[in-house]
């Protein structure tokens, strides 16, 4: 993986609050850098699932193109949605956030790592 510092760039559209501590406060925050990456989704009609007298239609869904991610650069990593990180999945520098931390009401509010998928 990496074993010397990394820039981090977060290319989703919120800060994301690391909690890599218990008792660490205040948290390790990665702001927006106001570009974010995205991916399309195309949907194709599969069949439908029939419930009493309700007809609910099934698409597969695929992803498509990715948008707003910059290419790869020495010493950089990318935190991405999930999607994005799934469309790009020949990319080792792009992370999701992983092992979220939730509020009493059980809201998001921060993470404890990142992962790759």
């Amino acid at each position: 993986m990496y074993t010397e510092a990394v820039k981090i760039v977060n290319l989703t559209p919120h800060a994301v609050h690391f909690r890599v501590s218990y008792d660490a406060d205040p948290w390790f925050t990665v702001p927006a850098s106001g570009q974010v990456a995205r991916c399309s989704e195309e949907r194709v009609e599969a069949g439908a699932v029939y419930h009493g007298s309700l007809t609910l239609p099934v698409n597969q869904v695929r992803l498509g193109q990715v948008t707003g991610l910059p290419d790869p650069e020495p010493g950089t990593i990318y935190i991405v949605s999930r999607l994005v990180a799934e469309a790009c999945r020949d990319r080792d520098d792009l992370f999701i956030v992983d092992d979220l931390v939730r509020d009493p009401e059980g809201r998001v509010v921060g993470c404890r790592a990142l992962a790759r998928v």
